[in-house]
């Protein structure tokens, strides 16, 4: 029994310590870019711009997310790091970050997830810079994200197998998630340009790193007397809640909009192809055809 207290408290103090690192580094380069937001003004970038930002992912923070990364993705570019190199190591490090949240070291599994989320971001760089994007390219930098997120929410979902109501929380945010990313991948082999509603994969990318970060805190803080078998982690648990909700509200959105835009496309059709029957009759003549702008949008 008090080995195992030891052991428990030894973990705690490392995920902590994790975490303290972390929250230190993003300070200090906040820092930096902030120095330089004062003297030069913000970056753009291509990418941040297609992607836009949203109400729970600013735009900002994703310009600044990519100017820290831009030094990183040069010096991989100068010793030969190919972007599907970059791709597996994100995979990889998804991996582990599911691996040490499933056994509770919310710390490190932030960590990994971090370094994960980076090298998902620096694949495309680094094709971007050294001229190599394909489409095969963004079919792996696609499907390993699927993986990537699917390691993190699962280790969580093993890790509250005590708690069935995290739990479930946890299925349904994994849900929400591949709802969103699929109904992006139907909307751009439809060519329809759904909304961009909230819980895009940066989103969700985010807020669950965060609630794995900072959930070592809270259970130093609040949690060394506990109601319940493991340390529940209220970040994390929150940053579940957040993308349960939100993200399939968006993924219902997105589809209804599909739909939406799906039928006006086929009732057009349709009417076109009235238009086009009554002219081959006879019927009409082609001088009383009138398209109207209004009713075939």
């Amino acid at each position: 029994m008090i080995a195992n207290l030891e052991s428990l408290l030894l973990g705690s103090s490392y995920n902590l310590k994790s975490t303290l690192f972390l929250l230190t580094a993003v300070a200090i380069l906040t820092v930096v870019y902030a120095v330089r937001l004062l003297f030069r003004g913000r970056v753009h970038y291509a990418r941040v711009d297609k992607q836009g930002g949203s109400a729970l992912l600013s735009k900002g923070l994703m310009e600044m997310a990519y100017w820290w990364m831009q030094p990183m993705a040069r010096a991989l570019v100068a010793f030969g790091v190919t972007p599907n190199m970059i791709s597996w190591s994100s995979l990889v490090f998804g991996l582990l970050a599911g691996i040490c949240l499933a056994f509770g070291h919310f710390g490190f599994g932030g960590g990994f997830a971090l370094i994960s989320g980076f090298m998902d971001s620096l694949d495309g760089m680094v094709a971007r810079l050294t001229g190599t994007s394909s489409d095969a390219g963004e079919v792996l930098d696609a499907t390993i994200d699927r993986y990537s997120e699917a390691f993190f929410i699962s280790g969580l979902v093993i890790y509250y197998r005590d708690l069935p109501v995290l739990q479930v929380l946890a299925l349904l945010a994994l849900m929400g998630s591949f709802m969103v990313s699929y109904s992006s991948a139907k909307a751009e082999a439809l060519q329809v340009d759904p909304p961009k509603g909230s819980m895009r994969r940066p989103e969700r990318a985010f807020y669950l790193t965060l609630g794995a970060v900072l959930s070592p805190i809270t259970i130093a803080q609040y949690e060394y007397v506990r109601d319940y078998p493991i340390a529940i982690g209220f970040p994390m648990v929150v940053a579940l809640g957040l993308i349960a909700v939100l993200a399939n509200a968006s993924a219902i959105e997105r589809m209804a909009s599909i739909a939406k835009e799906m039928r006006l496309r086929e009732a057009n059709a349709a009417r076109a192809a009235a238009r086009a029957a009554a002219l081959a009759d006879g019927d009409v003549s082609p001088d009383s055809v009138v398209t109207d702008p209004a009713r075939t949008r």
